[in-house]
């Protein structure tokens, strides 16, 4: 094994939270995207952290833990909601460093890329007396670049699948706001259930699920072409209390909610396109249905889904376990335990690994989705949360909410998957999304 790898320096990168950038300190030679950097810490939780950072320096020492070879004016970013913080860190994932912070609108809590053009958003709350609004990030400039009004108590958003649009719901008016991305504004809004807590897009673009949490019901909503009517509610399912965390099967027919103050999850058919072939098979397809109501474990709060829509995993808080739920019989089979309060779980494109924070025992798990083994537990920041993977899923990304930083584990190495270094983040960060780009040469 090598000597020990050069510290990161928590001052030598640009900060902006004050929209003033400073000056970009660099080494006169800058690391190689493969050499990996571990953070100093110099909070009053030193002393967990210098230990965690001096266990990871071998750890980054060694070969089994080389970087991918990037290509030239490859970039990567990750963006990471701060919420206390009222700021977003940009995390530099080729060379494993702070870029810069970036200050944003009052308690951001979340966050999201848009798949067509190089921009994020942050979803700003703001005071519950006063409007929230959408930061408009550019992704190649890492600059807040215009802030979009919304309504009161934003609390969620999600983009659509062509990057034209953004919807958000909005507790604190019961409504949905939808923004015109290209001109930076919202342009509709719709009245929802009590207190909108989750939103998703339909992959066929045709419709929105919002889930109403405190009137526990899910609003299906049909978007419109026409920008006098761009969003018409459709049809309206009570009887899933706390409504929260939709997902959408990828070929748009239905959709997956969590009753998190409950211990099921509801299964509700979306009607199908007018052309489609599963309705001219099948006539009572076109109109949004319930199919079901599955009984998992306690308070459910957050269903990840498998990249090619076999499977559901419900993270059950109380329980401390997680149940896999089958798409097409919508059977509730396994159910796995795992670490003290799991929240938010991925799953691996290609449909073998799934990986689930447990913020009640700081540490993210990873199961084998063919045989559901157990496979390893990481250790991680205080408190976990929100995970993403890098754009190639060589490395995920975890949240750590009371720590404020962000842990970097690399998913598959020689010795198995391994906590690769910590980074800093704001105060509280809550939400995580991340942009890769290849600019031409």
């Amino acid at each position: 094994m090598p000597g020990s790898t050069p510290r990161y320096n928590p001052v030598s990168y640009r900060d902006h939270s004050q929209n003033n950038p400073q000056p970009y300190t660099s080494p006169s030679h800058p690391p190689h995207p493969s050499t990996k950097l571990t953070k100093v810490f110099s909070s009053p939780q030193s002393l967990r952290g210098i230990l965690l950072a001096a266990a990871l320096l071998p750890l980054a020492a060694c070969k089994h833990y080389n970087m991918p070879d990037y290509p030239a004016g490859y970039r990567e970013f990750a963006y990471v909601a701060n919420s206390t913080g009222n700021t977003v860190t940009v995390l530099d994932l080729v060379y494993l460093r702070p870029d810069r912070t970036l200050k944003v609108g009052a308690d951001p809590t979340a966050i999201a890329v848009n798949p067509k053009l190089d921009e994020a958003y942050a979803l700003n709350t703001q005071p519950s007396d006063s409007t929230g609004s959408v930061s408009v990030i550019d992704t190649d400039k890492n600059e807040v670049v215009a802030t979009i009004p919304v309504h009161r108590t934003p609390s969620a958003l999600a983009i659509s699948p062509d990057g034209l649009r953004a919807y958000v719901t909005n507790q604190g008016s019961n409504t949905v706001s939808v923004l015109d991305l290209k001109t930076r504004r919202a342009i509709a809004s719709a009245p929802t259930g009590d207190q909108p807590a989750g939103i998703a897009i339909a992959p066929d673009n045709r419709s929105v699920v919002v889930t109403n949490q405190a009137s526990g019901s899910v609003s299906i909503y049909a978007i419109g072409i026409q920008k006098a009517s761009p969003l018409t509610l459709r049809a309206t399912f009570p009887g899933c209390p706390g409504a929260t965390s939709p997902v959408i099967m990828p070929d748009s027919a239905k959709t997956f909610v969590a009753c998190s103050t409950g211990h099921q999850i509801m299964a509700i058919g979306l009607s199908m396109a007018p052309d489609s072939w599963a309705l001219k098979q099948d006539a009572s397809l076109n109109t949004d249905r319930l199919l079901a109501l599955l009984v998992v474990g306690q308070h459910p709060t957050h269903i990840t889904m498998k990249p090619d829509g076999g499977e559901v995993f419900v993270s059950n808080q109380a329980s401390d376990s997680i149940s896999e739920v089958s798409t097409q019989t919508n059977d509730v089979g396994s159910t796995y335990a795992i670490g003290d309060r799991p929240t938010h779980g991925v799953v691996s494109a290609d449909n073998s690994a799934l990986w689930v924070a447990a913020s009640g025992n700081d540490s993210v798990s990873l199961y084998s989705i063919d045989d559901g083994k157990f496979l390893s537990s990481l250790r991680t920041g205080s408190t976990p949360d929100a995970l993403a993977f890098s754009a190639d899923q060589h490395l995920i990304l975890a949240a750590d909410s009371h720590s404020g930083d962000v842990a970097v584990i690399r998913t598959a190495t020689k010795l198995g998957p391994a906590l690769l270094t910590i980074l800093p983040a704001g105060g509280t960060p809550v939400a995580l999304a991340v942009k890769a780009t290849q600019t031409k040469p």
